[in-house]
């Protein structure tokens, strides 16, 4: 007995709209668990915040891309949603380090204003808000080391280390303005748009990168979350899966194929590390 065709219509119908959300949503899923994590724990040593740098460079150029390559709109949706998760996650992570920070340093006053609390090797100025604090930065004395350091100190050792969560914001609107105001003037020249449709993707397929180098330095996997690695890994497939079937433009699914092999390099660090013998002191 044949299935009416209509049957078959709507079939797809839910098949697409339901991919399309998957789509939109599921690239945030993976960092629900270690956002929760953080939160819990009061820790983001296990996190690389260059992750965040990843996407939201990668996003920010897919975005402008969309201008002179309208691709899929889900995938257009996908990239806004994602760079408010990386902001989130930025924030959280701030701001849990701007905490656990003052437990080093002497009592205060929480106030207004300004309080400065001189220490023996340097001076603290932390400026506050009732109970929260807001900013922090360590001004050396003499012969003081700096230990913390902002934007506009644009010092490349302190590069996307900055304390201040405004900073990461300050410089992603930079980025964002100046990409922008490039793609508008170039946007007629096809090798330009090709050019920056290539670099959004690998900066994209560059995304476990930093969580990979992050495991390597600490030799562990602590203060990660494994499951924010399954769902990259899971997703990665399927979006890679979802780019070949629906025709996206090339640079897309070669993305998410270096991205699944990202994915499974750090799972097998995950493995490896476990495994291994604490040394013996």
């Amino acid at each position: 007995m044949e299935v009416p065709s209509f049957t078959e219509e709507y079939l797809t119908a839910v098949v697409t709209y339901v991919s399309a959300f998957l789509m939109i949503f599921g690239g945030i899923v993976p960092y629900i668990p270690q956002y929760l994590d953080i939160r819990k724990t009061k820790n983001a040593d296990g996190f690389s915040l260059f992750v965040c740098f990843v996407l939201l460079v990668a996003n920010i150029m897919r975005i402008l891309f969309w201008f002179g390559v309208h691709f899929e709109l889900p995938l257009l949706l996908q990239s806004i949603i994602m760079i408010v998760t990386m902001f989130a996650m930025i924030h959280i992570c701030t701001s849990v380090k701007a905490k656990s920070e003052l437990v080093s340093l002497k009592p205060r006053i929480f106030s207004e204003s300004e309080s400065i609390v001189k220490g023996k090797d340097e001076t603290v100025v932390a400026r506050m808000t009732s109970h929260n604090v807001t900013t922090k930065a360590c001004i050396p004395s003499a012969g003081g080391n700096k230990s913390d350091s902002y934007f506009s100190d644009f010092d490349s050792r302190y590069f996307w280390r900055w304390t201040d969560f405004y900073s990461y914001v300050e410089f992603i609107s930079l980025f964002a303005a100046m990409m922008g105001a490039l793609t508008y003037f170039l946007l007629e020249i096809k090798l330009y748009i090709e050019l920056l449709g290539f670099l959004a993707v690998f900066f994209e397929a560059m995304l476990g990168a930093p969580q990979f180098y992050r495991n390597y330095q600490n030799r562990s996997t602590k203060g990660m979350s494994v499951k924010m690695v399954l769902c990259w890994t899971s997703g990665d497939i399927f979006k890679t899966v979802y780019f070949v079937l629906r025709e996206a433009p090339m640079q897309f699914w070669i993305c998410g194929s270096m991205q699944v092999c990202l994915d499974i390099a750090i799972i097998i660090q995950v493995f490896y590390y476990g495994l291994r013998k604490p040394a013996v002191q």
